[in-house]
């Protein structure tokens, strides 16, 4: 995590740098600032800089290295628990048809989206409660 802080403060500087000579050049070719380029690129140097504060910060607060920032370490490591995935369930399946046909309901007609927005709570409270029914229940 050291690394990508350090990679990313270099990233600010570079792109505050960047956007320094573009304003300049901006000057020098149309004798005015060029507003468009120059705030996008503010813009990336501040976000770079806004990552790179949030990442020093939880580092410090984590107490430790990462186990990808250890020398001596193995993969098992940094391989935590998941948690359980039910390899047989459609539920994801209707729940992402019904994102999608709602997306599509909101560039096509506004009727469509109501549609998917009762099959996208049916399939999220399926997938939420599928093992609290049938053979699988507990």
């Amino acid at each position: 995590m050291r690394v990508n802080i350090n990679l990313l403060w270099i990233l600010a500087a570079f792109f505050l740098l960047a956007d320094v000579a573009y304003s300049v050049w901006a000057l020098i070719t149309y004798g005015r600032v060029e507003w468009v380029g120059t705030i996008g690129i503010a813009l990336v140097a501040v976000m770079s800089v806004f990552i790179a504060f949030y990442l020093n910060r939880s580092f410090k607060a984590q107490g430790g290295d990462l186990p990808e920032d250890r020398v001596d370490a193995s993969i098992d490591d940094g391989d935590p628990e998941l948690g359980h995935f039910s390899p047989w369930s459609w539920w994801p399946l209707i729940l992402g048809s019904a994102a999608a046909l709602m997306f599509l309901g909101l560039a096509i007609g506004i009727w469509m989206a109501f549609i998917a927005g009762a099959l996208f709570i049916i399939a999220i409270v399926g997938w939420v409660y599928e093992y609290y029914r049938g053979y699988f229940a507990r």
